[in-house]
């Protein structure tokens, strides 16, 4: 595959959204073709898939369902998106992807790793971003800066607790790949934030 794969994490509040498209900017503005993509999400099937997902009225959805829900969707963004895009040379840039499913289902749920290793290898092999932009800030801070914009989803009505299990979850999965991961101080102003992942694109996909 000749593209690109980007990927931006964090937990709630850390600014993904904001920075996501500056990066974009930064990626045109360096000749490449970008496509920007979501996850859970990204094709019109796994957008469905996306509101089970955040529905805050599905209480009853089980931690394995959710789990199955969440590679059924990344199954179908790979297959219809992110392969192509890669494949045309393209630089795909997306919000999440399976480190969102180790934090998040695997921290935070506590679910089985070895189920999320053994989905992972199904849906997607030896696929993997080039490079990973960790926004990371204390749960506390991003917790009331998702309070300020919006009515809290499924995953955002969690517990303090869930979300220190998320960033405790990414943090360990930054530190066994250094080479792919970069981890943000997304606590600092936007500015600050974005001085950072300058720093990190220049350093990284430059040469």
């Amino acid at each position: 595959m000749r593209g690109k794969f980007i990927t931006m994490e964090g937990g709630e509040g850390a600014g993904k959204s904001t920075m996501m498209k500056r990066v974009a900017r930064w990626l045109e503005a360096a000749g490449h073709r970008v496509i920007m993509t979501r996850e859970p999400g990204g094709t019109v099937l796994a957008e469905k898939l996306r509101e089970i997902l955040l529905d805050r009225d599905n209480n009853a959805l089980s931690g394995q369902a959710e789990l199955l829900l969440v590679f059924a969707s990344r199954a179908q963004h790979l297959d219809e998106l992110i392969r192509p895009a890669l494949a045309r040379g393209d630089c795909v840039l997306c919000d999440r992807f399976t480190d969102a499913t180790w934090a998040y289902q695997g921290g935070g749920r506590s679910l089985p790793l070895v189920d999320i290793e053994t989905l992972e290898s199904l849906v997607h092999g030896d696929l993997c971003p080039n490079l990973t932009l960790l926004l990371d800030l204390p749960v506390e801070q991003g917790l009331k800066r998702a309070g300020e914009r919006s009515q809290a989803d499924r995953f955002e009505r969690e517990s303090s607790a869930f979300f220190e299990r998320v960033r405790s979850a990414y943090l360990k999965r930054a530190a066994l790949a250094p080479d792919r991961f970069a981890l943000i101080d997304a606590s600092v102003g936007p500015e600050d934030v974005w001085a950072q992942i300058e720093e990190t694109l220049v350093d990284r996909l430059s040469s």
